[in-house]
Order: structure tokens, then C-alpha cells, then sequence
């Protein structure tokens, strides 16, 4: 068996974390191939690496002194190397790094540098081979990232390596310029080593064991989710559910390989189970739920609306046409409400109110802010009866004003929207309906 292991930045933010991780790997002569973020936080007061970095890069591109800022990400490494003790320095990287950002080498390469060198200090500690990221990992010109030839040239390569280290985050142009993933980046390059190498399993490791059924700064000890499909996770996160980058599904998926969210802290807890599909059935009628304020919704009104061929194309034309992506869009027989991020919106409302009148000649337009969408997902919903009742029940138990909602027709999951200022009471009771409750 191959297993591919990934380790957050909380799970490598000291010598003492480090050690864990070792163990971890060691114990399973499986766990052959290792994707490390850079070092996180020690502690709340703490700073990430990634953090110092970008602090560090800003001054340098502005021409200022940036030594002793380098200095102190220089002694975060030296005090991990030192608590291992390691006979290892990374002086020699320093100076290239310092040279870089004088020539102003670019963010995204800054950035990467947290967790090159922590590659190094864990291919070290391991007795691993490193392979730099950017050599494996490549983009096309246009920055999107070369899936196809990244997996021929990655699985040529481990195909002749017993056990690596591969940095996660980041890769590299055909030029060697280096490009990043988007924040959590880690995680997709786990992904991508395990489609490489056909793991039989693809281990994400970091600070809680596994997927919350609830967000737990709202709802106080949710359940963990024992198994969830590619699916679920995908609506989930995309909603806020943050455990795992929702980008790095695709690799995997493609594959059928399982993704396993375990806990450094807690190496026994079983974590979750992140599948293509399951005859397991959910302890619960629901998945999960997630969600985000900071919405608004655009509501477009016209007579015999739904009778006009192209409505609906030219209304989202204008929304297209400044650069918004809109997230839902409920209609009805003489209206379409379209849901958009209000950050985005905000400074376009009337360009786009203007061009929505030019192209599709509507009766009234009405833009309402300050709303939150909630994702309720589960692949039992399916093949149970009046869930979306038993959510408006639940809601207008609580005072509850729902502004919208919107089922797929999967039915795998339900969109809700509400007012920011009941987020949580919302949250709070379709968690209670469902999981407390359990009618």
C-alpha cells in the first residue's frame, strides 16, 4: 500500500509538533510520501510563517530594510532544527532568499519559501528525499494549474523515489518562476501526489479529528462526521466549512482514492472518511451545515417574465458584464432573484441596476443587503420525506424570517437565506431539528 500524508501548519509550528508528526509516520511504513505546510502558530499571540513572509517581502518591495524581519523567520526555523537536533543549516537557502527579495523575485515565490524549507528540515528529520516542489508541480502561462502534465512528470519521478518529501503550496512556471495555490494550498498538493503515486489512501493530518457536522463556534461540540462523499464536501465547503481547501477534491476524485482527516493531536481518532460514494448511511438525516454572511440579493420583477426567451441570460449578462459572480438564483413565474458577495456588489450596484434595465427591460429591480446563505447538506435527505418542511418548521420556531430557499435537484442539499443578524439562530435550529432532536 501507498499512503500520501499532509500535514497543516499547526501540526509543524514547533519541534515538539514535529515530533509527533515523525511518530506518526513511522509507525506506518505506508505513509511513504509527505506534503508539509509551513510552520503555523505556537499559540493564539503567535504569527505563521506564511504571514512573516509576506510581511518580510512588502518592506523589500518597497525598498526598505528587511533584514531583521528575515532574521526572525531565520530563528523560527533555527529553533525547530535546534529542538530536533538536527545537524542542519539553512543559512546557504537564507542568502538565496535574501538575494530574491532584493531582485524582487515576486510574492508568490516569497510566500512558498515557508514551506520549501520546511520540506527540507522534514526530509532531514524523516531521512526522506526532497523534491522541490516547483521541479514537479508546474502551471501554464496563463497561471492555471497543468493537472495532465504535472501527473506524468510527478509520477515518473516518484515512481523511482521509495519515500519523499514534496513541499506543499506551491510550483513552478515553465520559466521556474514560482506560482502558489490559493491559502491552503497544501492541501491540493496532497492531492495531486496521491493521484501521481495511485495511493490507496490520501491522509490530510491537522488540529481537529475530522468534518464537524456544525461549526463549533456556534454550536458547542458538534459530532464529527464519520464518512461524507466528494459531494457533500464540496457544498460544504464552499459554504465556509474549512477543514480542507475545496479544491482538492478533483485530483483524487478522478482516482477513487479516500481522503482521511485526522487529527496530529489525537493520532487514534478514526477522523473523517472523505469518499467517492458509501453505502455507510449518515447517523443523522443531514450531512452537515455551513454558511456565510455578506450577501445581497438582487430581486428582478417582470410581467409574463418566464415567457421571454433569454431573460435569464441577458439579466446575468449584466452581472457578467462587471466582473460578478453571482451564488444562487431562485425564480419564480414573474421574478429571478439573483444572490451576490456584497463586497463585490457594493461599489457596481447601480452600473449593474442600469445594465440589467438596458438588457432585459424589467418592471422593477430591488437589491436588498446584509444576507447570509446556509448550506444543509446530506445525502439522506433524499430518501427522506419533508425536510425542507421540517427547516421551515425549525426556523420560524426560532423567529426566524427565511428570505430564500433553493433545493437542488440532486436534493443533496438545501440553500437558505437569511438576514446576517440571524445567522446563528438559524444555524442553531436546523442543528437542534436534526441532530439534537432527531425527529
Amino acid at each position: 500500500m501507498r499512503k500520501v500524508v499532509k500535514f497543516g501548519g499547526s501540526s509543524l509550528a514547533s519541534a515538539e509538533q514535529f515530533k509527533k508528526v515523525g511518530d506518526i509516520i513511522r509507525r506506518d511504513k505506508e505513509r511513504r510520501y509527505v506534503v508539509p505546510s509551513a510552520p503555523g502558530k505556537r499559540d493564539d499571540s503567535d504569527t505563521k510563517v506564511t504571514d512573516m513572509l509576506y510581511a518580510c517581502y512588502a518592506k523589500a518591495e518597497a525598498g526598505e530594510g528587511f533584514q531583521a524581519e528575515l532574521k526572525a523567520i531565520q530563528a523560527r526555523y533555527q529553533e525547530i532544527i535546534t529542538g530536533l537536533g538536527l545537524e542542519l543549516s539553512l543559512e546557504g537557502e537564507f542568502q538565496t532568499i535574501e538575494k530574491n527579495f532584493k531582485e524582487k523575485a515576486g510574492e508568490d515565490y516569497a510566500a512558498s519559501r515557508g514551506e520549501y524549507l520546511n520540506g527540507i528540515v522534514m526530509a532531514r528529520y524523516l531521512g526522506f528525499q526532497f523534491i522541490d516542489a516547483a521541479s514537479v508541480i508546474l502551471f501554464e502561462d496563463d497561471g492555471e494549474f497543468a493537472a495532465e502534465k504535472t501527473n506524468e512528470i510527478l509520477a515518473k519521478r516518484l515512481g523511482k523515489v521509495e519515500k519523499a518529501v514534496i513541499p506543499g503550496f506551491y510550483g513552478a512556471y515553465a520559466d521556474g518562476r514560482v506560482k502558489t495555490f490559493s491559502r491552503g494550498g497544501s492541501d491540493i498538493t496532497g492531492s495531486i501526489v496521491a493521484r501521481a503515486v495511485r495511493a490507496d489512501v490520501y491522509e490530510n493530518w491537522t488540529d481537529v479529528s475530522g468534518f464537524l457536522v456544525a461549526d463549533p463556534r456556534i454550536i458547542e461540540a458538534p459530532p464529527v462526521i464519520e464518512t461524507i462523499t466528494y459531494r457533500e464536501l464540496r457544498e460544504l465547503s464552499y459554504m465556509g466549512a474549512t477543514v480542507l481547501h475545496g479544491d482538492a477534491i478533483f485530483p483524487v476524485r478522478r482516482e477513487g482514492i479516500p481522503i482521511n482527516i485526522r487529527n496530529t493531536n489525537a493520532p487514534g481518532d478514526e477522523g473523517t472518511w472523505i469518499v467517492e460514494s458509501t453505502c455507510q448511511k449518515s447517523k443523522y438525516v443531514i450531512t452537515g451545515i455551513a454558511g456565510k454572511r455578506g450577501f445581497c440579493s438582487v430581486n428582478i420583477e417582470k410581467d409574463k417574465m418566464n415567457s421571454e426567451i433569454g431573460f435569464g441570460r441577458k439579466v446575468l449578462q449584466a452581472f457578467e458584464d462587471y466582473g460578478i459572480s453571482f451564488e444562487h438564483v431562485p425564480s419564480g413565474t414573474d421574478t429571478m432573484t439573483v444572490f451576490v458577495h456584497q463586497d463585490e456588489f457594493m461599489d457596481k450596484e447601480q452600473k449593474v441596476a442600469a445594465a440589467i434595465h438596458r438588457l432585459a427591460d424589467p418592471d422593477t429591480i430591488e437589491i436588498e443587503s446584509d444576507l447570509a446563505l446556509i448550506a444543509v447538506v446530506g445525502r439522506g435527505m433524499k430518501s427522506t420525506r419533508g425536510t425542507a418542511g421540517r427547516i421551515f418548521s425549525a426556523l420560524a420556531h426560532k423567529n426566524v424570517n427565511v428570505r430564500m430557499i433553493d433545493q437542488g435537484s440532486s436534493e443533496l442539499n438545501i440553500i437558505i437565506g437569511v438576514s446576517n443578524v440571524d445567522f446563528e439562530n438559524a444555524i442553531r435550529a436546523i442543528y437542534e431539528i436534526f441532530v439534537e432532536v432527531q425527529l
